[in-house]
């Protein structure tokens, strides 16, 4: 990543603190709307899982500049996601609602140089996820066995 990159990063995620509530609600109302299915990974306060969410962008953002930390930190999320089933294919969906989110939430500030950094991050973090997601489904795969 660029130095321009994280700086674009780290503004626009500081832009969307105030309207973080609206956000969260706008980002999981879309995923939904993209893969009705997606609905049953979230039990409980959808409130808690926004933050959560919120926070979880906010260490990549932050760590973004420290990829030898980031990179294992989302590998490890991946293979802990393969217990909950996640597919490959959802991760797509997720991108495309959180930069759809970010374009609402952002508006005009959402250019495209942002749009490419974001998309740039999350995709490098996808990408690890879905690794360590495989090895996880395979480790299932082994204890089943």
């Amino acid at each position: 990543m660029t130095t321009d990159e994280i700086s674009l990063l780290k503004s626009s995620f500081q832009k969307i603190g105030p309207i973080a509530e609206q956000a969260t609600g706008l980002f999981y109302a879309r995923l939904f709307e993209l893969d009705p299915t997606l609905r049953d990974f979230f039990h409980g306060d959808m409130a808690e899982q926004g933050s959560k969410l919120l926070r979880m962008i906010g260490l990549a953002v932050n760590g973004v500049e420290r990829l030898d930390r980031l990179v294992p930190a989302a590998r490890q999320l991946g293979l802990r996601q393969a217990s909950y089933h996640v597919k490959e294919k959802h991760y797509d969906t997720i991108g495309e609602a959180l930069l759809w989110t970010l374009a609402k939430g952002l508006g005009a500030d959402f250019t495209q140089e942002t749009r490419a950094a974001w998309g740039k991050t999350y995709w490098l973090l996808a990408e690890t996820m879905r690794a360590g997601a495989r090895d996880g489904a395979a480790n299932l795969r082994r204890a089943a066995a």
